[in-house]
């Protein structure tokens, strides 16, 4: 269930990114006012993180999931309604509220459901949503909007989010032993911590391990950020693809890619980590690793052949990395502060993505995308060395570990 809410979740963010042709000229839009549209809603997306975690850790993360679903309805049907640039800006910063409530929530359930010795695995099962939605997104938006208008997938979104709403109130439950002390599970409620949200977002960004997960998170993010917004927009003027086209291959090898790389880091990982305190990490920096060369390619190529080459090693080794970004921080936070701890590491990770497609866009303007593309794998050089050097150095703090 909870993968159904984080593929629609990235539908609808890939989605608007495929109508960037659309919305340029119906809107008259130049390519900063399209990055502002993506950056408003990461910029919202980070900024209520840390909130959006503090109540998972004192809330019934299942309402508070549904809660987050049912503005997202509200917010993505309202889409429809916009006619101006400062309105799709605003209801895209209202989406990112919207997404920021779920996954915190929906994070620290996994964690109950499953201990240290399944937990990647279980994680990159939920991360493979991420891909299969962003494909859809930009696929499906892209036919959709092709034959009948950008506002005809809103519509589309809005009823399906609408199913997914009732499912999650028929069915949708906290584990029946919470492993997390937040949970009462005489009474089936959550016991409410004393600490205020500064104060543990305090102790969080007090520890060096995490710090360096989180500044980690955020270079890695911001590669991320710079393909999810600009890749169909660069295929669409390189290869004079047609909007659907430019959609479909902007996504569809690239996340396919992603979702095998997600099992199998999930899988090492697991494996690793009974014999190595920093085994997740050390998954992570190699897959980062072993995607730069795709990156570089990726961006320098005129072959479309080997541009599919670079994007679907790109993907793999992508999925390597995000299999254990939660179940990385997982290790060395204290399960009282998983939710909250999710939260800011995703406010400051989205944060710092934010600034990824402006950036790209003033870049791309002086040395042109291609370049500016293949840039980004000096940035996954640097968080790989970042993580190897976590996890030489923290040793997982087994106080958290689950019995």
């Amino acid at each position: 269930m909870l993968w159904l809410v984080c593929f629609l979740n990235y539908s609808d963010r890939q989605a608007i990114f495929a109508l960037f042709p659309l919305l340029r000229v119906q809107f008259h839009l130049s390519n900063v006012q399209l990055a502002l549209i993506g950056s408003s809603f990461m910029w919202a997306y980070a900024i209520f993180g840390p909130v959006a975690g503090w109540l998972g850790d004192r809330l019934s993360r299942k309402w508070l999931i549904l809660a987050g679903l049912i503005f997202w309805l509200f917010v993505t049907t309202t889409t429809i309604l916009a006619h101006q640039f400062w309105q799709l800006a605003v209801l895209r910063s209202l989406n990112g509220i919207a997404e920021a409530i779920y996954f915190p929530a929906a994070m620290s359930l996994i964690s109950s459901y499953h201990d240290a010795t399944t937990r990647s695995r279980a994680m990159s099962l939920h991360q493979s949503a991420v891909y299969a939605g962003t494909i859809a997104g930009g696929v499906v938006a892209s036919w959709l909007g092709e034959h009948f208008g950008w506002r005809s997938n809103f519509i589309c979104f809005g009823a399906l989010g609408f199913l997914l709403c009732i499912i999650l109130i028929l069915f949708l439950q906290e584990p029946v032993s919470d492993l997390s002390p937040n949970h009462d599970t005489s009474t089936g409620k959550t016991k409410v911590p004393n600490p205020s949200l500064s104060k543990i977002t305090k102790e969080i960004l007090g520890a060096p391990p995490v710090l360096r997960l989180i500044i980690a998170f955020i270079g890695a993010n911001f590669v991320a950020m710079i393909f999810m917004v600009w890749l169909p927009t660069f295929l669409y003027g390189k290869f004079h693809m047609s909007l659907a086209m430019a959609g479909m291959n902007a996504t569809i090898y690239l996340q396919i890619a992603s979702v095998f790389g997600v099992l199998t880091g999930g899988v090492l990982a697991d494996s690793l980590v009974t014999r190595d305190g920093g085994g997740r990490m050390r998954t992570q920096a190699f897959g980062l690793l072993v995607g730069m060369p795709f990156l570089f390619l990726a961006g320098r190529t005129s072959s479309f052949g080997w541009l599919i080459f670079g994007m679907i090693g790109f993907g793999f080794a992508k999925g390597i990395y995000e299999s254990n970004i939660w179940a990385s921080l997982h290790d060395v936070v204290n399960p009282q502060q998983r939710a909250t701890a999710v939260g800011v590491m995703n406010s400051l990770g989205w944060l710092g993505g934010g600034f990824a497609p402006i950036a790209f866009a003033f870049g791309a303007q002086h040395f042109g995308m291609g370049d500016c593309l293949s840039s980004t794998s000096l940035i996954y050089g640097c968080v790989a060395g970042l993580l190897l050097w976590n996890a030489k150095w923290h040793g997982r703090d087994r106080r958290f570990d689950p019995d």
